[in-house]
């Protein structure tokens, strides 16, 4: 039987996970605005860019970083109390997906550090899809979790490419918007 400390990590570990999301999706969408501000006017790029470097440095030391790693401890937390679900073959499958998503974490990281210095990586069209990753790992981890070992791998496996096939589509369509939206104001 699960105990009141069990639950209480488990809740806390959700809680966190979505903080930590929250972190993960906006973090992009700032360094998306920071790129894109370097086309504005000169005496308008600096006051701008120095709004956003500001936003995405709190946003990731003050609520992305903390919910990481609380909760990775909450997890941890979890897992000593009921070590069991260690031996469960979803088990293995979520924790690759969360090795993926640290590794997607840590590289966000390197373009926070880069764009703080003002170095620009990446154009706004390379983030904006690069931001869908933490979409496509959140599903993968989500439906690993709530399946568990009723669902067919196959199926949950192209589910999720069909997923990101569908969010490259939408990004795609939305650039081709913003290129129109863009010449006609210009004429």
């Amino acid at each position: 039987m699960i105990g009141s400390w069990y639950l209480a990590a488990k809740a806390l570990h959700i809680i966190f996970i979505v903080s930590w999301f929250a972190g993960l999706f906006y973090i992009p969408r700032l360094f998306i605005y920071q790129v894109e501000a370097m086309q504005l006017p000169e005496n308008e790029r600096g006051a701008v860019i120095r709004q956003l470097k500001l936003m995405a440095r709190r946003l990731w030391f003050i609520i992305t970083w903390p919910a990481m790693i609380i909760t990775l401890l909450t997890a941890i937390v979890m897992v000593v109390i009921a070590p069991g679900y260690l031996s469960l073959p979803w088990m293995h499958v979520k924790l690759g997906f969360v090795f993926l998503l640290l590794l997607y974490h840590i590289s966000l990281h390197v373009i926070f550090r880069k764009q703080q210095r003002d170095k620009y990586p990446m154009t706004s069209g390379q983030l904006r899809f690069y931001n869908e990753l933490a979409t496509v790992l959140l599903f993968a981890i989500v439906f690993t979790v709530v399946f568990k070992n009723t669902m067919s791998w196959i199926f949950g496996a192209g589910g999720i490419i069909a997923l990101g096939i569908v969010l490259s589509i939408a990004i795609m369509l939305y650039r081709r918007a913003r290129k129109r939206t863009r010449k006609r104001k210009d004429s």
